[in-house]
């Protein structure tokens, strides 16, 4: 039997790898989509584990070689999933779970069709800022940055199979594991 693929996405600050992470936790038959990155590796994450990191050079040549299935260029870092990961992962019959940028999910969905895109939708853009404010994880720039591609993330939501609005972390966070849940029962995949 063939695996699932799932892609779970939003703006920056939406909550969407907080859920990723609910998912992972509580769906046992659902593992994890590692990406390639070329941004440095950050305080406990782990190559191979949180990301395959590779330099700016080895990553455009896999992507001239066609390694990618999707891949972006996001805050000055290129960010991609490798086809040959995905594609083993689903002749083991193993369902994955995506967590990448709007235009990766839709990239995803455009090569494997039965894949489930999820767009994590924030109550309003002034929440949405002020959770990335919150984060202090990022200088002002940064958050700029981010909230400068908020719109365009906003408008390609609407091409997703589900949009979940994450107002309340506990609801969004039910609502996605019972789409999800839904897509493996349908699919047999679970």
């Amino acid at each position: 039997m063939a695996g699932g693929l799932i892609v779970v996405s939003g703006p920056s600050g939406s909550g969407k790898t907080t859920i990723a992470r609910t998912l992972l936790r509580d769906i046992p038959s659902l593992g994890f989509s590692v990406s390639a990155t070329t941004r440095p590796m950050r305080a406990g994450e782990r190559e191979g584990v949180d990301y395959f990191y590779l330099s700016r050079e080895e990553f455009r040549r896999r992507v001239s070689a066609g390694e990618f299935v999707e891949w972006e260029e996001v805050y000055g870092n290129l960010y991609g999933t490798l086809r040959v990961e995905v594609d083993a992962a689903l002749t083991r019959g193993q369902n994955l779970l995506f967590d990448v940028d709007v235009k990766g999910a839709l990239s995803i969905k455009e090569r494997y069709a039965s894949a489930l895109l999820v767009f994590i939708r924030p109550p309003s853009r002034e929440a949405l800022e002020a959770r990335l404010r919150a984060r202090s994880t990022e200088d002002e720039a940064t958050v700029l940055r981010r909230l400068a591609r908020t719109d365009m993330e906003l408008e390609l939501g609407g091409q997703f199979d589900h949009q979940v609005v994450n107002e309340v972390l506990d609801r969004a966070l039910a609502e996605t594991k019972e789409v999800v849940e839904h897509y493996l029962l349908k699919e047999r995949r679970i």
